[in-house]
């Protein structure tokens, strides 16, 4: 070997033993300063709400990594009792506690020469995060104490901080909220979060391509369930997927559905009120506005769609009914009342069906109808008041098969600014047959369609909070309806009798009737205050059909008058009257499907 290479070994032997020796000593010696300074930037930018406690600190200057061993920052009850006297406390504390928090790869030199703080990843091992919120409605108020940020609180000892990445793999989380003195929690394992591109310095706050100070925060949370406060539906999810980056959120299996069976159910509730089940294979908001959610609770979002999904609704009429006022709770009007501002550009409907099922108390028998795949959009979905200044309607444009078999296109538009809740709706229904509707007829009203073929319905309405109206046309041919028979051996016969009644005196078998006239509907419905919104669109339709079966009111009452001069019919007669009035409704019967 060369002496020149000798001595560049020598020196640089040399040099890596002084670089051990001055880390060693800047570790030992700096340690306690670094950990006094820790404690200080905890303590400042929290108030004093917060201390840091750990079991070790190991500090390696010479590669730039620090690790915390069990390491937990902790709330102080009692400066956090002073603060809500002060009216400062903020809602939320944070308990957090890790097996290991490691730092790794930050620059000495820029810390002592620039007060900058640079590192290249920061790992949190084991996290156990628990969050407690309690509502302060202070904090809804503006004050007029300029508050903290976060760099001004940290600015005396660096004048930036920036972190390449964050890991946060398997960690908990647990989230109580404390009201009225009571708490329910949330929790959720097995959480992983990936940081990307942390900076905070005196410009990050408002660099509008950052939430809150970050680039990129990308969160998936699997597994996830919940029992809601009422102690009888229970909500959860499979998997979620957030990124910040992206600005969207996805979740999967997603589901709201009572803990108990139906028939539990009603008997907890005791009333007849809707039991919801609702499942979606997925749930995905793209182009969220995360800044605005977390900052105010305002949602904002350009799209959401509901995709492969079934809504069910449940009633049972063996249980009593609550009468209520459904004026002004129609759904538009509802939105309008939310506290927290929404706004979405468009919801997408795909591939959803919705069963709506009804138990009859006097046939103790559940009548069912679907409207499956049914697909669409909402667009302008919102209850902001500015927007709504451009464009005040919502609009809806569905599509589903009725009973598998029908063709049902809808279309509604919402005045969100009426202070008479107007909406207008108008749509139509493909060739079927009618039978399809003994489904509900059967069970419910003990009638049945024998035969009958729907060659088109069509519609056109409007409708305010005390009236519906419009124009309403019913294509059919070869209905006959057949009333099935009772238990009780002794009307058997009668049936036939009413049957021959409904099928020739009280209704025409098709339209144009034999005559060759055509029946149209003209609509003026007075709605009942205690029916609610949907029932009052298949009332209003019901007129429709009616008149379009040559049922008039005039008619109705000429058949009144025949049927007390029929003496041994009369009341079998005014009977199939009453029967056909119950059929009527239940050719499109969706009644009470909101009440919950």
């Amino acid at each position: 070997m060369k002496p020149v290479w000798k001595w560049i070994l020598i020196s640089l032997g040399v040099l890596i033993v002084i670089i051990i020796g001055v880390s060693w000593y800047f570790a030992n010696n700096w340690k306690p300063l670094v950990e006094q300074k820790l404690k200080d930037v905890i303590h400042n930018s929290t108030n004093g709400l917060y201390t840091l406690t750990y079991d070790d600190l190991d500090l390696n200057l010479a590669l730039g990594n620090v690790t915390l061993k069990n390491a937990h920052l902790i709330p102080d009850s009692a400066v956090y009792a002073k603060l809500v006297l002060a009216k400062e406390a903020p809602n939320n504390q944070f308990n957090i506690k890790l097996d290991a928090l490691k730092i790794r790869r930050f620059g000495l030199m820029n810390i002592l020469t620039n007060k900058k703080l640079s590192i290249n990843t920061i790992i949190l091992e084991n996290a156990d995060i628990h969050l407690v919120n309690e509502y302060h409605a202070y904090n809804d108020t503006i004050s007029t104490k300029p508050k903290k940020t976060l760099y001004e609180s940290v600015q005396d000892v660096l004048s930036s901080i920036s972190v390449k990445d964050i890991k946060i793999d398997n960690f908990k989380f647990k989230f109580t909220k404390l009201a009225d003195g009571k708490s329910s929690d949330i929790l959720l394992d097995s959480v992983n979060i990936n940081i990307h591109d942390v900076l905070l310095d005196e410009t990050s706050i408002n660099d509008s391509s950052r939430l809150f100070y970050t680039k990129m925060v990308d969160i998936h949370v699997p597994k996830f369930a919940y029992e809601m406060p009422d102690d009888i539906y229970k909500a959860s999810f499979e998997d979620l997927r957030l990124n910040t980056q992206k600005k969207n959120l996805l979740l999967t299996r997603v589901s709201y559905a009572p803990k108990m069976s139906k028939a539990n159910f009603f008997k907890t509730k005791n009333q007849n009120v809707t039991m919801a089940v609702m499942n979606f294979d997925t749930v995905r908001i793209d182009n969220i506005d995360l800044k605005q959610l977390l900052d105010n609770q305002i949602t904002v979002a350009k799209s959401v769609q509901l995709k492969s999904g079934a809504v069910s609704l449940y009633n049972d009429k063996r249980f009593r009914k609550v009468p209520k006022n459904k004026i002004g709770n129609s759904p538009h009007q509802q939105l309008m009342k939310m506290k927290s501002l929404l706004s979405i550009d468009t919801v997408y409907v795909d591939d959803v069906d919705i069963l709506y099922g009804e138990f009859s108390a006097k046939y103790n028998q559940e009548g069912i109808i679907t409207f499956n795949h049914a697909t669409g959009i909402l667009t302008n979905v919102t209850n902001d008041s500015l927007r709504l200044s451009k464009d005040k309607f919502m609009r809806a444009d569905l599509t589903a098969k009725i009973m598998k078999s029908g063709t049902l296109k809808a279309q509604f538009g919402f005045d969100m600014l009426s202070k008479t809740g107007f909406y207008t709706y108008k749509g139509s229904l493909g060739p079927m047959q009618a039978t399809a509707y003994n489904k509900i007829l059967r069970p419910l009203l003990n009638v049945e369609i024998a035969s009958g073929n729907v060659k088109s319905v069509r519609f056109d309405m409007q409708g305010t909070d005390t009236k519906n109206w419009g124009d309403f046309r019913f294509d059919y041919d070869n209905l006959k309806i057949k009333l099935l028979n009772e238990p009780d051996a002794e009307k058997k016969s009668s049936k036939k009798v009413i049957s021959f009644i409904v099928n020739n005196i009280i209704i025409n078998d098709s339209n144009p009737d034999a005559n060759e006239v055509y029946h149209t509907g003209k609509i003026n419905y007075t709605r009942n205050p205690q029916h609610t919104f949907f029932k009052t669109l298949w009332q209003s339709l019901l007129e429709g059909i009616k008149q379009c079966a040559g049922i008039s009111p005039e008619r109705e009452a000429r058949l009144m008058g025949a049927a007390k001069d029929v003496k041994n019919a009369s009341k079998e007669t005014q009977g199939a009257l009453k029967k056909t009035g119950s059929f009527i409704k239940g050719i499109f019967k969706k009644n009470d499907k909101e009440e919950k």
